[in-house]
């Protein structure tokens, strides 16, 4: 059986009733693509039952977390925002008492590239609570700064501790360095080289783009993305960012490392988002594949059954 005939039985079989698209490319051409209907949300706001085409946009949520990765890389190949090893607390002066706080002065940009701030962070509540430090952070009234002033528990650069605090803060970084909102910085610099006209980027209550969740996309899109990636970033992305980015830097298990905001492993390079989201790069086949699902704070998503079908006896 074909990647596509192993989808459809999968599909047919109602063995992923909470997906919504699929884009498979290889060789820079769509293979093929499938769409499915089902009730949808925009971060957290209902949208009810959706019947999804080529053309339905739909939320990335963590997968924007990587779109952010890439963004950095463009901004600093243009000057615009600071080195790697610059420190964080700088890049935000107005909150002096963090700024002078010997305990923070360690944590770097890198460090929010990596998820390992080495700040108290949790996002094992359902994204429904403010138990969850992302949802806190969305109803706070300064996002940086609520992030910036978590309470220090551990050298920076440790571990990983999944954090969409960190994307909020690169996000800031390069909406200050830039001199433009994020989601405009976005659009000129990355979704418009692709050709894509189309796309929203939730905002918080606060006005400012959900750095961290709020990319919403097609799924073609989406895999032109990955497609940037595979050629190597072609004249959008710097190609020393791409092998920066994706180089193994912390271990997440699974057989996964992280890279600035891309997860590597098993010959693919992943970003990946709550409810099914997930774009993969695969440089050995040529192929990117991705997915949008509408599984949100599920975390066994029967997507997982398309997946199977697709890398089946690999």
């Amino acid at each position: 059986m074909t990647m596509a005939e192993r989808v459809d039985e999968v599909l047919r079989a109602g063995a992923a009733p909470g997906f919504h698209g699929l884009v498979v490319m290889r060789g820079g051409e769509v293979e093929f693509e499938r769409y499915g209907a089902g009730v949808d949300s925009r971060v957290g706001e209902s949208l009810g039952h959706v019947t999804f085409d080529r053309d339905t946009l739909h939320d990335l949520r963590s997968v924007s977390k990587s779109v952010v990765g890439l963004l950095y890389g463009i901004a600093l190949g243009d000057g615009l925002v600071p080195e790697v090893g610059a420190g964080l607390m700088a890049q935000f002066p107005e909150y002096t008492d963090l700024v002078g706080d010997s305990a923070r002065a360690g944590i770097t940009i890198e460090h929010a590239l990596t998820m390992t701030l080495g700040l108290d962070w949790n996002e094992d509540a359902p994204y429904t609570s403010d138990a969850n430090s992302e949802i806190a952070m969305e109803l706070a009234p300064d996002r940086h700064r609520f992030v910036l002033e978590r309470p220090v528990v551990e050298e920076p650069g440790r571990r990983r501790v999944y954090c969409g605090g960190a994307t909020a803060l690169l996000g800031g970084i390069i909406a200050r360095g830039t001199g433009r909102p994020l989601e405009e910085y976005a659009a000129d610099a990355l979704f418009r080289p692709l050709g894509i006209g189309a796309f929203e980027w939730s905002k918080g209550d606060d006005g400012l783009a959900m750095a961290a969740a709020g990319v919403r996309l097609r799924p073609l899109d989406l895999a032109a993305i990955g497609q940037l990636v595979l050629d190597g970033g072609r004249d959008v992305v710097p190609a020393s960012w791409l092998d920066e980015m994706t180089r193994p830097r912390v271990s997440v298990g699974d057989g996964l490392d992280y890279g600035y905001h891309w997860y590597v492993g098993g010959g693919m390079l992943q970003a990946m988002g709550n409810g099914g989201q997930q774009l993969v790069v695969v440089p050995g086949e040529d192929l990117v594949v991705a997915v949008t699902a509408g599984e949100y704070d599920n975390p066994a998503t029967s997507t997982a059954a398309v997946f199977d079908a697709l890398f089946k006896g690999r």
